[in-house]
């Protein structure tokens, strides 16, 4: 099984992202890694239609990244438009 989440690609998300290359911790970043794998766990659901555990792990990840969004809307508007741009998120 090919590693969809490689550690190159982990911090190239980081780097673009986050403030630098070691922030893996910011709001933006994870939102960002979130996001990612939502990308690809929907493209996994939409092709294997009963695997109903990856299905719920999706779920969780958008509620995890929804309510980051939330908590970023709440302290800094600016860095969620950012953010929320950068991505091509609907909210």
């Amino acid at each position: 099984m090919a590693e969809y989440l490689s550690p190159d690609k982990k911090q190239e998300i980081f780097v673009k992202y986050g403030k630098s290359n070691t922030d893996t911790g910011s709001a933006e970043s994870q939102i960002a890694l979130f996001s990612y794998r939502i990308d690809h766990l929907s493209n996994h659901v939409r092709g294997n239609r009963k695997d109903y555990n990856t299905q719920r792990a999706l779920l969780r990840l958008v509620g995890k990244r929804r309510r980051l969004l939330d908590y970023l809307k709440e302290t800094d508007i600016e860095r969620y438009r950012n953010i929320v741009k950068a991505l091509g998120l609907r909210k």
